[in-house]
């Protein structure tokens, strides 16, 4: 029997709470995973009218890629589960009052805020005697902008909740294909022989986007490539691909292994930073045969500016596991595509039966889609069918297309899994404290580093695959980055 469990959005009249959080939990809502008695709050301080509010939250849920259809019936019984309440979050009167509004039930504050007014919010919530041991607390991102800040805010999140009260959310843990990365590791019993530094050559992670910084420039600018996306995004990724098999299947027992992860990443500081890194920044180019404007062309923005919107690095694990295996990080905005995957590059086979040109044969391949058209391949090398003398040889991919092989399976939205998971108060889809300050201790190493030896992003074309020095991190170790094939 689900449990009530009410969800209050602060900041729900916001564009994240419309776009992501109340489509989620719609399909949540129609798929019968939310108590019947359970209410969800859109905390705001008054921009909408309740109708104007709910005719909002419908034309977003409508609007949204994961949600299948809204139909009168099910838009009616949810709608009867929203309350819009307007307040100053940050005065325990009003929380109190939208206690009394919601009744009986576990309580989730989702903070859907700027983490600035995180302390006073949290102060009130404990003022008003709303946060009991089964409340359960949501932040966002940025969470800080280098270990010292974050673990500022960290703080002051502490000074009210505990650990395991306290749900730090990176979307990206929320997609089907990252989840299925333990699984796919796991799960099979041919891959955990070959996960090592004895049979894989590298190991390539690609978050690629194909928009710039327009509408979001001066965020962003404070930010850049590395802090916005490697920080949590792709470190979390090489997590969960080089991490250890975890005692249990528990969200402890699996962030402790991610962990050790992040703590033997070799450190990046002024002394290797140069070699181990590079730094882009877009200009005007096309992309989809569509004429953009470069970073510094965009609204409001520093014509001095030197923020990062591409970042490539060459990461290394010391531990027994990956010691000498490569992991290889790109990300950037204005890329010729939109695509995340992560390709495990297998070392060549030392014994060829076949007489024929080694350089005939391409290694073996892991590749696994994130978005789009999420799934996994594998590739191969294969004889080509024929009577000829000779031997031909040609590689081929054995493709798991997640659209085709689950066809009869809608594909949740990562807030839907999200969001659900902190209803059931199951941390593992969510980073524990240390997790990111491990994390920023790695990436403030880098920072640090560039400012020492002044290393200044290199221009890029908008449309193209990054700096050319990007291109030189792989080659002059006798590799090349995976061209995306769509």
């Amino acid at each position: 029997m689900l449990k009530t469990c009410n969800i209050v959005i602060v900041g729900g009249e916001g564009d994240l709470a419309f776009r992501k959080l109340y489509p989620a939990l719609y399909s949540l809502h129609k798929e019968s995973l939310l108590a019947e008695s359970s209410k969800i709050v859109g905390f705001g301080r008054g921009k909408f009218t309740p109708e104007k509010f709910i005719a909002n939250m419908r034309k977003w849920t409508e609007e949204s890629d994961y949600v299948n259809n809204v139909d009168d019936e099910s838009w009616a019984s949810f709608s009867e589960r929203v309350l819009h309440f307007v307040g100053d979050a940050t005065d325990p009167k009003d929380i109190k009052k939208l206690q009394k509004e919601m009744g009986d039930g576990e309580i989730v504050f989702y903070l859907s805020t700027p983490p600035s007014i995180f302390a006073p919010i949290c102060k009130a919530m404990g003022e008003a005697g709303a946060v009991a041991d089964t409340t359960r607390l949501v932040v966002e991102k940025p969470l800080g902008s280098s270990r010292e800040s974050f673990n500022d805010i960290n703080n002051t999140l502490f000074e009210t909740f505990e650990e395991h009260q306290i749900y730090r959310i990176d979307h990206y843990l929320g997609k089907e294909t990252v989840q299925n990365l333990l699984a796919l590791r796991f799960s099979n019993i041919f891959f955990e022989p070959l996960w090592n530094r004895h049979y894989i050559d590298h190991v390539q992670v690609t978050v690629a986007e194909s928009v710039g910084a327009g509408g979001r420039w001066s965020y962003y600018n404070e930010s850049g490539a590395l802090r916005d996306m490697v920080q949590n995004h792709l470190l979390q990724l090489v997590c969960l691909v080089a991490m250890e098999f975890p005692s249990r299947n528990k969200a402890d027992d699996i962030r402790d292994e991610k962990l050790k992860v992040i703590r033997s990443l070799k450190p990046i500081d002024a002394s290797n930073v140069q070699t181990l890194t590079v730094r882009g920044q877009y200009t005007e180019g096309s992309v989809s045969q569509k004429l953009v404007p470069g970073y510094l062309q965009e609204k409001d923005a520093l014509p001095a500016s030197d923020t990062e919107t591409f970042v490539a690095i060459k990461a290394e694990i010391q531990n027994n596991r990956w010691q000498g295996v490569p992991f290889y990080l790109r990300t950037g905005k204005r890329m010729a595509e939109r695509y995340s995957e992560i390709v495990i590059q297998f070392k060549p086979v030392i014994f060829k039966f076949i007489d024929i040109d080694p350089n005939a044969i391409n290694n073996n391949q892991l590749v696994i889609r994130l978005q789009p058209n999420e799934g996994v391949e594998m590739k191969l090398m294969n004889k080509v069918p024929g009577l000829s003398e000779k031997t031909t040889l040609q590689n081929v991919g054995l493709n798991l297309s997640f659209e085709e092989a689950f066809e009869e399976h809608r594909s949740p939205s990562a807030y839907e899994r999200l969001i659900l998971d902190v209803t059931r108060g199951d941390q593992t889809l969510f980073m524990r404290s240390d997790e990111l300050r491990g994390a920023w201790r790695w990436v403030d190493g880098m920072i640090d580093g560039w400012e020492t030896v002044q290393q200044k992003p290199q221009k890029y074309k908008s449309g193209s695959a990054g700096p050319d020095d990007a291109l030189g991190l792989l080659i002059k170790d006798g590799r090349k980055w995976q061209d995306y094939e769509g």
